[in-house]
This record gives C-alpha cells, sequence and structure tokens, in this order.
C-alpha cells in the first residue's frame, strides 16, 4: 500500500476527537490541514515527533494551517498522553474500526496492525496537497518535511 498522492481528493473516514465527537473529511474544508500518522502513545519515537513538532508550532502554522495527530490508539490513551508531553496538537483516534482511516489515506502499517508514521497535507479543497510515508514505523519525519510539505503546497 502506498500512501495517498497529491492531488487527491481526500476520503470519506471518520475519526473520532478527544471530546467524542466525530472529525471527518468535511472538517478539512476551507483550511490547509496537517495531519500527522503516528504509531502509538507513550513510545519513544513518538514522544520525540510531537515535541518536536509542538516546538514548530508557530512556524507550522504561521499561514493558517492546522495540525492534528492520528493513531490506532483509544481516546483516552491519546489525550493522557497529549496531557503529559504538555501538547497542544489535537488527537483524533482511529481506534475503531481500528486503522480504518489510517488504511484509506495509505498510512497504515499491515505487518504491525498499527498505523506507520506519515504525514499527508490537504488543501482548503479537500484535496491532499502533499504526503510523506516513513520507511519504516521507527523513522521519525523532521519537522523540515512538514514545512517543505506546506511551502509546496
Amino acid at each position: 500500500m502506498s500512501i495517498i498522492a497529491a492531488g487527491t481528493k481526500v476520503p470519506e473516514f471518520s475519526l473520532t476527537r478527544e471530546d467524542g465527537s466525530k472529525f471527518t473529511e468535511a472538517d478539512l474544508i476551507d483550511s490547509t490541514t496537517v495531519l500527522v500518522f503516528y504509531p502509538f502513545a507513550f513510545s519513544s519515537v513518538c514522544t520525540s515527533q510531537l515535541q518536536v513538532y509542538t516546538e514548530a508550532l508557530p512556524e507550522i502554522t504561521a499561514d493558517g494551517a492546522v495540525i492534528y495527530a492520528v493513531s490506532t490508539d483509544a481516546t483516552p490513551s491519546q489525550t493522557a498522553f497529549r496531557e503529559q508531553l504538555g501538547v497542544p496538537i489535537e488527537q483524533l483516534s482511529d481506534f475503531e474500526p481500528k486503522g480504518a482511516a489510517a488504511k484509506a489515506f495509505g498510512a497504515y502499517f499491515e505487518p504491525a496492525g498499527m498505523t506507520n508514521r506519515a504525514i499527508v497535507i490537504v488543501g482548503p479543497d479537500g484535496c491532499v496537497t502533499w504526503s510523506y510515508l516513513a520507511d519504516s514505523p521507527g523513522d521519525l519525519p523532521g519537522v523540515n518535511l512538514i514545512i517543505d510539505g506546506l511551502a509546496a503546497s
């Protein structure tokens, strides 16, 4: 499976916000959105990833982009993870059906049954403008990839 390509309209999907409400493709309209797919809350690489992205938030959001973190963890785990780290990046759960949105975006790591590390940038029209899939879930995509992806969008 490969990551969703630039120029592709985002698929229908449903994720769960921390407050239990749904986040769908309709929530991507009218703003540039960065979806960061990560494997597991509380893992060392994921912790580093969200901390690095938080440090770069002013640069990421400078032109109005919004960033969300997506994993197959249950919402309570994601909330505890975000709160423990003290990061403001909203978490979106792809828990049930497990990995359905990640699969639709091409960001699911089937061999381990988890989200792979991926970044998808969606334009205000609901079309992907840029995407990246790490070679393995252990690779941390640097913040420069997001900045470069936003610049290319």
